[in-house]
């Protein structure tokens, strides 16, 4: 195999050059090398085909790769690591900011330079998240640089010039740093202090959150061990955790004359946090109207800081309206990505000119609207009424405005089609665009006619831009206010968007229209979900580097500094049905490998009809519905034998089973009612063992569960095996390697797209891939307790969290805490055993000294973050514990019309007010030793206000690993925040 183009290679040796040796530890599998592909041709000019192959060699136990380069002395270029295969296909790569490669200063023709470099993992790059950068660690001081990189730190005399020398030039990484604080290198060599910090090497701030400093060593002064120290200007000392760090110098190989070691993050105690989710509309203030509103977010961070958290989580806050009605209050069906939804506008911040009349028709609106839960209908009219009689008194001021022209300029790639989606929307009174005349096809040169200033409709357009300029404007006062108080804000990235909007209507070749979008039968529903959302055509975005995503995720970040990458098994695989299904159960892997008709003829299988098709027997029909079974097969169904049974053509679809049956309940033919027939229709349409892909009818999908059908129950031993056999292969071991490819190609471009810090919601049937991939790149996991990722358990244990996660005791998408311990004696009693040691009946209902206990059993959990719900932490309170548990419920995922409309029963203001709650949950956060945000007097004093715990909550580490993952040696470590 050729290592590098001979051609570079010859030129390059024909001037007086450097040596450049890379040298890095990495465990391998069989077949897999290690490669530097880098900016320049000698590098390969980032084609990681002509790049430098490493060879491997073991030193004391560790894999070792390493290879060398002439380059001139005035060389620089930027490089990354890679593994390929024996043909150098990508396998792997380095995760976060290129490496730069800057020789150090004075080096000399005939020098030999290693590199001596540790593999970057995706948790390397959390530090530089806007998350930690612009909010956690954010500095009120600056930071100058003392010396660039390549500088060295001080003049080279005789001795650095000597045979036996050598030049160790050390760089380290350390985001987290207080003002007055030093960086030191401490060690076993006398130029490093003998390990006494008085002799130890002080560094030089070079940019970009790296310390530098360099000494000169001698040949019998390594195997070189050291640490690094922080210097507090109190005089502290804070030596990095974990075992001496090592340089070791194979000197039969070469004498090296410099030895760079960039060493990655300082390994200091892990960060961990504390965060409160709830959803933008069940927020609950004295200003708003009816729903929670952004500018009611600078009250939650208000209350979140004084509850010692640092996160507060949104579900999705863009528009959803799609049908005028309370089924747009489902977040995730999106009507657009961009556009932020008017729910959460507060009209009376749109001026500060109101006239009289609006303010009482404003406070008239609040008395009304204040209700127990989300009127959404009547919250979205009064909220688009009084905002249109402010916009005709203010639209030209507003419209001509610098600020309001910067918005526009900035965000009218969406904005326009937006606008005119909106405007089409009303005024054919539906999103169905196939209702829309000659709009129904979107071009550039429509939708500049329909926003056009000379069209009638003009003005209307114009509201539409009017209320996502004020929306942007309440969003980002409220983001800044969290950001200066040190509290994350963060988002949530829907995994579809709905079928009639405004993205698929001007990108309609991004999506599979004639598909839907589900999740296979899980912990939520044990028939499948079906959300209704055409699947990505993932081959089309691809064209353009996802530009789609890369947009969300950018327009994201302008008010978030995190997200939450919702159903992020999507990006590995979608579960696809298709768009005549109703419910979830009869889809398939996309992508996948089918199973082929070959391979099921050559396994004996070949009844292909029979096994793709209900068989449908009069004994079924009668067990099931009883005396009616003959009325019922008459309407829905004709006998294809004696006593068998298929559906009739215009009702061999779920759809058209549900519309044939409401036709029948109109004429008073039926007798049943509708739900329970249309459940027992479909129970018999999903009678199958295979599901034919309608675009191949040579290729097969095994049906999810698929031996609870009467089908397969009829089948001969041989076909069940065989069958049995061919399932377990599908779900769980052929599709790996190309589940992992497919997310390798989508998920690296958008943790690209923004520097927000990216949570997966890994909940469902997990392929054994995700973990891997999410660990490999940085992604931070989610556990719920109660739906353990773990097999055999019934309930998680906090305590075994790993860290890269997000624990919580419950979610939106499941009951409370409350309702969950009071819905199921048998379980209470179980998680009563297992976790408090007793066999004593629990109480029946969540007592707040049970919520106490789960929680801290969350917040004391080595996980990243603990978020918890805040119906969860009210649990703490019997005063907030007096609504039914039941009704405190966000989603039901069970039903797919289901209104989402809880508020909060306490305001905000309340909240703040009450001082008890307060102190409990402050308490736990500090108690469990996680990073709290500080009051502005413990700000302002500096020193000696913060416990030890908290110090030592505020760093980064480096977590010693004990086993071999994703490559990384077993000497190495794994970086953590």
């Amino acid at each position: 195999m050729v290592n590098l183009n001979l051609g570079l290679l010859t030129q390059t040796k024909n001037l007086k050059s450097v040596t450049v040796s890379f040298r890095i530890p990495y465990y391998t599998k069989w077949g897999q090398h290690l490669l530097v592909c880098g900016s320049e041709p000698i590098l390969g000019a980032w084609n990681v085909k002509k790049g430098l192959l490493l060879s491997p060699y073991n030193q004391d136990g560790e894999l070792i790769w390493s290879g060398g380069i002439p380059v001139p002395a005035d060389f620089r270029c930027e490089y990354n690591y890679y593994v390929v295969d024996d043909e150098r296909n990508v396998l792997r790569w380095e995760v976060g900011n290129k490496r730069k490669l800057l020789l150090p200063e004075g080096v000399q023709s005939g020098h030999l330079v290693e590199l001596h470099d540790l593999w970057q993992t995706g948790s390397d790059a959390l530090p530089f998240s806007s998350a930690f950068k612009n909010v956690i660690f954010q500095r009120s001081w600056s930071l100058d640089i003392e010396r660039p990189l390549g500088v060295n730190q001080r003049e080279l005399d005789e001795e650095a010039f000597s045979a036996d020398s050598v030049i160790v030039q050390f760089r380290i990484c350390c985001p987290n740093i207080e003002e007055g604080t030093s960086i030191y290198v401490l060690g076993s060599p006398l130029k490093l202090g003998q390990w006494k910090a008085q002799g130890g090497l002080k560094l030089n701030y070079a940019g970009e959150s790296v310390w530098q400093g360099d000494c000169v060593m001698q040949k019998d002064d390594f195997p070189l061990k050291y640490r690094y120290v922080k210097h507090g200007k109190t005089g502290k000392l804070s030596v990095e955790i974990g075992s001496n760090r090592e340089i070791t110098v194979d000197f039969s190989r070469g004498q090296p004359k410099y030895i760079v070691c960039s060493d990655g993050l300082m390994r200091e105690m892990p960060w961990r946090g504390a965060g409160v989710a709830i959803p933008m509309f069940s927020v609950r203030s004295e200003e708003d109207l009816g729903v929670g509103e952004f500018l009611d977010l600078k009250l939650l961070v208000d209350w979140a800081v004084e509850s010692g958290f640092h996160l507060v989580q949104l579900l999705p806050i863009n528009d959803t309206s799609v049908h005028g009605m309370w089924w747009d209050s489902y977040p995730y069906s999106s009507l657009s990505v961009f556009a932020l939804h008017p729910l959460y506008l507060r009209v009376q911040a749109l001026s500060d000119k109101i006239p009289e009349e609006i303010k009482q028709e404003i406070e008239k609106a609040r008395s009304q609207l204040d209700l127990k839960d989300v009127d959404y209908e009547a919250t979205m009219a009064a909220k688009l009424s009084i905002a249109k009689k402010v916009f005709s008194l203010e639209k030209d001021m507003i419209l001509n405005s610098s600020s309001f022209q910067n918005f526009f300029a900035e965000n009218k790639d969406w904005l326009k089609p937006y606008a005119a989606f909106c405007f089409l929307r009303d005024f054919f009174e539906t999103s169905e665009r196939s209702q829309w005349g000659c709009y129904a096809q979107f071009s550039e040169a429509k939708l500049e006619k329909l926003v056009s200033k000379d069209s009638l409709h003009y003005e209307i357009i114009c509201f539409h831009y009017y209320i996502q300029f004020h929306l942007h404007i309440q969003l980002s006062e409220a983001a800044e206010y969290a950001r200066t108080k040190g509290v994350i804000l963060k988002g949530d990235l829907p995994i579809g968007v709905d079928r009639n909007s405004v993205d698929t209507w001007v990108y309609p070749n991004l999506f599979r229209m004639n598909t839907s979008t589900g999740a296979p039968p899980d912990y939520f529903d044990k028939n499948g979900q079906n959300w209704g959302f055409p699947t990505y055509n993932w081959e089309e975005m691809s064209k353009d580097n996802y530009a789609w995503w890369r947009a969300r995720l950018m327009q994201m970040a302008k008010y978030f500094t995190a997200y939450r990458i919702d159903h992020i098994l999507g990006f590995f695989r979608i579960w696809e049905l298709p768009d005549h299904a109703m419910t979830g159960l009869c889809g398939k892997f996309r992508p996948s490998i089918p199973l082929s008709q070959e391979e099921l003829e050559k396994e004996g299988i070949w009844d292909f009809d029979r096994l793709t098709r209900p068989c449908i027997r009069r004994e079924l029909l009668e067990n099931k519905f009883g005396a009616s079974w003959a009325f019922v097969a008459s309407i829905f169904m004709k006998e294809s034998q004696k006593d068998v049974y298929e559906f009739k053509e215009d009702c061999n679809t779920e759809k058209k089973i549900a519309s044939k049956l409401k036709s029948c309940l109109e004429k008073s033919t039926m007798l049943e009612s509708e739900e329970k027939l249309r459940l027992q229709l479909f129970d018999l349409l999903r009678d199958i063992v295979l599901i034919r892909d309608p675009e191949d009818p040579k290729k097969f999908y095994p049906r999810f569960s698929m031996e609870d059908t009467s089908n397969f129950h009829e089948l001969d031993e041989h076909s069940k095996n065989t069958l049995r056999r061919l399932y377990n292969d599908y779900y769980f071991h052929r599709q790996e390697s190309l589940w992992r490819q497919n997310a390798m190609k989508t998920l690296p471009v958008l943790l690209n797209s923004s520097d927000m810090l990216a949570c997966g919601e890994d909940l469902g049937l997990i392929p054994s891939c995700v973990h891997p991939v999410m660990q490999e790149l940085g992604l931070i996991g989610l556990r719920i307790q109660r739906m353990p990722s773990e097999p055999g358990l019934e309930f998680g244990i906090p305590s075994q969290y790993p860290y890269m996660t997000v624990c919580a005791p419950s979610c939106h998408d499941c009951s409370t805490l409350r309702a969950w311990w009071e819905e199921d004696e048998g379980r209470r009693r179980r998680f009563f055993q297992t976790f408090l040691g007793s066999n004593n009946s629990p109480p029946d209902q969540c007592i707040p000294e049970i919520a106490y206990f789960i929680i801290q059993q969350h917040v004391e959990a080595p996980s990243m973050w603990s978020i918890f719900p805040v119906q969860d932490l009210l649990a703490l309170k019997e005063e907030y514990t007096t609504r039914l548990a039941v009704e405190e419920t966000i989603n039901d995922p069970t039903n797919p019309k289901h209104y989402w409309r809880y508020r909060v029963h306490v305001t905000l203001e309340s909240l703040l007010k009450d001082k008890d709650l307060i102190t409990v949950i402050k308490d736990l956060v500090r108690g469990s030793g996680r990073s709290y945000p500080l009051q502005e007097p413990e700000v302002s004093e500096g020193k000696g206000t913060v416990p030890e715990k908290q110090q030592a909550a505020n760093g980064l580490e480096k977590v010693p690993q004990t086993t071999q993952t994703n490559g990384i040696s077993k000497k190495e470590t794994v970086a953590v925040l």
